[in-house]
């Protein structure tokens, strides 16, 4: 076979050798070759298409045993040297690897500039360009009737692209399709195919014309020598080997194709933003990409769609590569106002996704239970635009579901940009500004060439019409001249040397009509010779300064802009990138975490415990270890901010939702395989935070009664190793942390019932590595028991009838202070009985204890209360072997300071009271069932 002889200087490394290896071994194992044994060493041979005579086989054995006698291999030149194989040009010594590698590199280029990548300046592959050319030629305009597909294919085919019909059929129905170019080139007239890849209807059946965009865009100015023609495969006749763009067509349609080791995939944009960019680099050569961005933001999809930040884009217009993240457009009906059911109603899709396959692929992942809250999906699509209905369960979040829809579909997807294009006849990767000035380089090209063109036109005609005149001025002796002459060439020398004047001006007087003779006419010659003159002079104008040849290109942009330019369909989304995390796909349901002393923690749904009437045994949390006890039980969301505050004075943060969701009868999952805990560290106090606020604050309090407050701001950030939250003596542990802000109080108890009220703006505000102030002035073995914070809101519409009010407190409204001790009794004292005092006081007993029975837990209740003024919230008790009970609170007596209280929970066999928390009725929907004892 004969080596292609077409050589481009190309060093690029992405042409590797694996195809030489290969041509290698099929000329190793070729018949041809095994009687010149050439296995020991590699060919020196070139070998042409000229078929060579047939050698007798005697030759061949000949040459095979000279090859043994001399103990070496002999060449294939040397053993025909007898034939004169050599001296005829029929062999030409080469090294096989070389030619294979140079033949596979000029097939690689060939398939690079002849199919597969689009040219930069005119921003078409040959095929496309090939297409237009031909409709051009056929009078297929926009305001001239369509014809037949088949009738154009076969053009295209015939004259300028000798490859099959199918290849140039799909080319010409994608440029006419308004859901794959961001401006179709094409006017189609029947079934194109449809964006759920329904494939076109034949080429016999489909009709087409060019649109008005492509006349004015890229055809205008092509019959004025404004590009170079070629020869067809044939050389029977020309075409274009560019058409004369004035928009840069890469950016306008984008491009996407695979060759030879190289690829391109540009993403389309919007007319007007190119034509605005456009503007500015030609106003300003050295704008910066940030400034172009400004007129440019991103692509501009033919579907529509969301692009998810800019950082993708960036990347892409400075370096030509990038990722460019896409959503689908989404709206949230809602389906059943009683019911509150509600509806995602799709509305646009990425770009290049199958509308089908996307439909198809969610009832796929609705019918295996990957995807949850989906009761139904149809396609209501129809000529009035995309519609794709998915219905959701009742109670379903509509934000989780479309989070899971973007994660788990192509619903949102990813365009890689790789925008690689033809410049100077090779394929090269380029920016968004290195494009634009190749195009503008380009068409200052164009609009040259046509100056020139319509100039020599021009100065043609005037030379003409200058003969003319002087014909009109000497009339008697043109008519006295042409009638003595003998032939038209006679008359015509006779005319060259009366009125000195050319060939051409002697010809053009002696094809004038004697009709044109008026005096009439000789006023428009006048007329046409002075409208040249001016023409000449714009022309020359224009040739002589860049300047205004880019005023020029600006001005026929800004037309084509006025004419064809349509609002953006992709909108751009402000955020850091489009990528899904977990928590967008999960739900921030309310949730309950129970830790135990041990360090073992689990995450429960609230419809765990069911309410129960006081005075119950209470229900199992769940199996704990030997020796374990539950140390806090709290509520809060999955997508909060959980704080870890351990003993050690140390704060460690991780969302909710990190923490395993288990049974109640699990045990959990150690803490340490969630935090980095130390040894021997435990972790006493959590805080749940959806928002770290300014104004909000961590109120800590130790066991040996330092308090002290500090900006919740501090913990935004935290490490994963933990960082200090508090300093501590030898022999201190932080035990309680609470949140609060300047204008909350808070209220302190003892393990011996002693209670202290003090306001939170009294406490200072210090840094995190501080130890903090006495809290109360304890008695000699009495400890801190509990801390709780009294919202303003609550102390501002506290009625307090006097300094110590009465003991009545039946009659009394809340707030009320909940005192729970460790034996499961419990009351609530109206929280008007206690005074504001400052820190470091004794305070005021607010328990009378027995000698075996001391304070667990005391809160402020009655901020969250029902239409007849009690308490709608509930408290949760765990005992220390791990049985929970959930209460109403409003179950539980109003007594004096002084009183023992009423049995909140039976501890005959569940040890003593471990932890208690309270929440809010409105939180959750309880209902009211039997005790169940368990374990």
């Amino acid at each position: 076979m004969k080596p292609s002889s077409l050589h481009f200087q190309n060093p690029n490394p992405i042409f590797c050798s694996p195809m030489a290896h290969s041509a290698l071994r099929v000329l190793r194992l070729s018949p041809f070759l095994q009687p010149l044994r050439l296995r020991h060493a590699p060919s020196e041979l070139r070998f042409l298409s000229a078929r060579a005579p047939r050698r007798p086989a005697s030759a061949f054995r000949s040459a095979r045993r000279r090859d043994d006698e001399n103990g070496s291999v002999t060449t294939a030149a040397s053993a025909t040297t007898d034939n004169d194989y050599v001296s005829e040009g029929r062999v030409v010594p080469t090294e096989l690897h070389k030619e294979a590698t140079e033949a596979y590199m000029a097939y690689a280029m060939s398939v690079l500039l002849g199919r597969a990548l689009p040219d930069v300046r005119d921003g078409l592959k040959p095929v496309h360009r090939r297409i237009l050319f031909a409709m051009h030629e056929l009078g297929l305009s926009s305001k001239k009737p369509f014809k037949k597909c088949a009738r154009v294919v076969g053009e295209v085919l015939g004259k300028f692209h000798p490859h099959g019909d199918t290849a140039v059929y799909d080319s010409l129905v994608r440029m006419a399709q308004d859901f794959s170019l961001r401006s179709p080139l094409i006017q189609g007239h029947g079934n194109f195919g449809s964006i759920d890849a329904d494939p076109p209807a034949a080429m016999r059946y489909t009709e087409c014309r060019l649109d008005d965009l492509t006349e004015a865009m890229l055809l205008t100015d092509l019959e004025q020598d404004t590009v170079d023609f070629v020869p067809n495969f044939d050389n029977s006749q020309k075409e274009p080997s560019l058409l004369p763009a004035r928009l840069p067509t890469l950016l306008l349609n984008g491009s996407s194709g695979i060759a030879v080791g190289m690829a391109t995939n540009i993403p389309p944009h919007n007319l007007g933003e190119v034509v605005d960019v456009l503007c500015v680099l030609i106003h300003n050569p050295e704008a910066t990409l940030q400034e172009l961005l400004e007129y440019m933001p991103g692509p501009d999809f033919p579907t529509g769609g969301l692009i998810m930040g800019n950082l993708g884009i960036l990347e892409a217009y400075r370096t030509g590569r990038g990722r460019v993240i896409i959503r689908g457009k989404t709206d949230i009906e809602l389906l059943d106002s009683k019911t509150k059911r509600t509806a995602i109603i799709i509305k646009e899709i990425p770009y290049q996704t199958n509308k089908a396959t996307l439909v198809e692929k969610i009832a796929e992942l609705v019918e295996n239970k990957s995807l949850d809250g989906i009761s139904d999906i149809r396609d209501e699509s129809d000529r009035s635009g995309m519609r794709i209905v998915i219905e959701l369960k009742r109670g379903s979040d509509p934000l989780i579901v479309l989070n899971n829809l973007y994660r788990l579909t192509s619903l949102q997807s990813t365009f890689s940009c790789n925008m690689v294009g033809i410049l100077n006849g090779q394929p090269k990767q380029m920016g968004l500004k290195e494009l634009l000035q190749a195009f503008l380089d380009f068409r200052c090209s164009v609009v040259e060439r046509r100056a020139r063109f319509k100039l020599s036109q021009a100065q043609e005609r005037r030379h003409i019409v200058e003969g003319i005149l002087i014909g009109f001025d000497n009339l008697d002796g043109v008519i006295r001249i042409i009638r003595e002459a003998s032939s038209n060439s006679a008359a015509a020398a006779g005319l060259r040397n009366a009125f000195s004047l050319s060939e051409k001006q002697a010809e053009a007087l002696l094809d004038i009509s004697l009709r044109r003779l008026s005096l009439r006419e000789s006023g428009n010659f006048v007329a046409e010779s002075k409208s040249l003159m001016e023409q000449i002079s714009k022309l020359e104008e224009l040739l002589s300064s860049r300047k205004n040849i880019l005023e020029l290109i600006e001005q026929e942009a800004i037309e084509l802009k006025s004419k064809f330019s349509n609002p953006r369909r992709s909108m751009l989304e402000d955020t850091d990138n489009g990528q899904l995390e977990d928590i967008d796909v999960i739900p921030n349901e309310e949730m309950i975490l129970a830790l135990s002393e041990k360090g073992y923690m689990k995450r429960m749904k609230p419809s765990t415990f069911n309410l129960q009437n006081r005075g119950t045994i209470g229900k199992s949390v769940g199996k704990l270890k030997v020796n374990d006890s539950m140390s806090d039980f709290l509520v809060c969301h999955a997508h909060d901010h959980v704080l870890y505050f351990s003993d050690k004075g140390t704060v460690y943060s991780a969302r909710a939702y990190k923490i395993p969701e288990c049974s109640r009868t699990a045990a959990g999952t150690p803490l340490v395989q969630i935090l980095s805990l130390s040894d021997g560290e435990r972790i006493t106090s959590i805080i749940p935070v959806s928002e770290f606020a300014e104004d909000q604050f961590l109120l800590m309090l130790t066991m040996q009664g330092y308090i002290k407050r500090v900006s919740l701001n501090l913990f935004s950030s935290i490490r994963s190793i933990g960082i200090i939250a508090i300093q501590l003596v030898p022999g201190d542990e932080l035990k309680w942390v609470r949140l609060c802000s300047n204008d909350d109080f808070v209220a302190m108890a003892s393990h011996n019932g002693m209670v202290m009220l003090s306001q939170c703006s009294k406490i200072r505000t210090l840094s995190r590595n501080t130890r903090g102030a006495p809290a109360m002035r304890l008695k000699k073995g009495d400890k801190m028991a509990s801390v709780d914070i009294i919202p303003a809101a609550m102390w501002n519409n506290l009625e307090t009838t006097s300094k110590f009010p009465g003991i009545n407190a039946k009659s009394q409204n809340g707030p009320w202070l909940l005192f729970v001790s460790e034996n499961g009794y419990g009351k609530r004292v109206p929280l008007s009985s206690f005074r504001i005092s400052s820190l470091n006081r004794v305070g005021l007993i607010g328990y009378k204890f027995s000698a075996e029975d001391r304070l667990a837990a005391v809160f402020v209740v009655g901020f969250s209360s029902a239409e007849d003024g009690e308490s709608d919230e509930q408290v949760v008790l765990v005992s220390q072997s791990g049985t929970v009970n959930r209460i109403k609170v409003r179950d539980i007596s109003i007594q004096s300071r002084f009183a023992r209280g009423v049995i909140l929970m039976r501890l005959d066999h569940s040890g003593k009271i471990q932890s208690a928390s309270l929440i809010s009725a409105t939180d959750c929907e309880p209902e009211e069932v039997l005790a169940i004892a368990q374990g």
